[in-house]
């Protein structure tokens, strides 16, 4: 049997940890600062299209793939709900300006509601929510597993990641469930915000102002947390890592370093949020040009490209975290 770490062990380990502050004591800029230098936001978003389209001949049949398999075990959102969408705005356009919306506002308004809705997610009963998280975390899997043999320089085939990818997915359910829990707060300033805005609690300024001190403490807690967590995400894919272990790591590669991966990640949410706009609504626009045919009316059109825009959106997250996640071990074993 294994012989358990003596405590001079332990100590060590735990003393190998990166910790920048210490309680008590002032912490200097110079002290908890930490370089990094990696490619500015821009080129990272765009050097992740260009890893994937270089690549498209696995990372192609990897969406069509999944899109299937989400249209067969968890079904797309009914194009009958798509229409009621339709039939509300038209009804709103009469009520209220004349039949005057513009098909390009009309996209934009079936677009938001779509996605606000839940999209995908429409009366989705427990086991096909289960097989949708499935797919979400396999997609994940999969992604990071070519993207690591890719970057090394390895000739890789779909095939081959299906098999091997999924070895970690009860290891990274954990951390995803961790990443669940760190957004607790958020979820708690949601509920509160809701009873307050019925109650009239925001009426006063002062209660007002105490309320967003308090907002603002609930996002920097899980912001905080999560900024290692996401990347904890990543490198638990790594083979023969525990999910604990993963969380550590990413702490340590975090540390010093949060804000600037922040505010990556607000870039990636722009820029996909940017995309999501540009594709999505010539998409709407040409579908309601196409229903004024009879013959058209039950193609749910939108329903599978916002199936394929969300597994192109968790490719490119992947994409775009693992290539960070590299450059920060690379960059802390020079």
């Amino acid at each position: 049997m294994a012989k358990r770490p003596s405590k001079k062990t332990a100590k060590k380990s735990r003393s190998e940890r990166v910790i920048l502050h210490k309680s008590f004591k002032r912490s200097y800029r110079e002290d908890y600062e930490r370089k990094l230098e990696v490619p500015g936001i821009l080129a990272h978003l765009f050097g992740t299209f260009k890893i994937l389209f270089k690549n498209w001949r696995v990372f192609l049949p990897l969406l069509i793939l999944v899109v299937i398999l989400n249209s067969i075990l968890v079904t797309l959102m009914s194009e009958n709900m798509y229409v009621q969408f339709q039939d509300i705005l038209d009804e709103t356009s009469k009520s209220f300006t004349g039949g005057e919306l513009g098909n390009v506002a009309k996209a934009g308004l079936l677009l938001i509601s779509t996605i606000t809705s839940g999209g995908l997610t429409t009366n989705m009963t427990e086991s096909q929510g289960i097989f949708f998280i499935f797919l979400l975390l396999l997609t994940w899997l999969v992604t990071i597993f070519l993207l690591r043999h890719i970057m090394a320089g390895h000739k890789i085939k779909l095939r081959d990641a299906l098999y091997n990818a999924g070895a970690p997915i009860v290891s990274t359910f954990i951390v995803f469930f961790i990443v669940f829990l760190e957004c607790i707060p958020i979820f708690i300033f949601i509920i509160l915000y809701s009873t307050a805005e019925n109650t009239g609690f925001l009426d006063m300024p002062f209660y007002a102002l105490l309320f967003f001190l308090f907002s603002v403490l609930m996002f920097l807690m899980s912001g905080y947390w999560l900024s290692s967590s996401t990347i904890a995400l990543v490198s638990v894919s790594a083979p023969g890592l525990y999910p604990m272990k993963a969380v550590r790591t990413a702490s340590d590669l975090m540390a010093g370093r949060r804000i600037k991966y922040i505010l990556r990640l607000l870039g990636l949410f722009i820029f996909l949020a940017i995309i999501w706009v540009l594709i999505m609504l010539p998409l709407i626009l040409f579908d309601l040009w196409m229903k004024q045919f009879e013959w058209t009316t039950g193609i749910p059109f939108i329903p599978i490209c916002l199936a394929t825009m969300t597994v192109f959106t968790v490719i490119f997250i992947a994409a775009y975290l693992y290539q960070y996640y590299r450059w920060m071990l690379d960059y802390d074993e020079e």
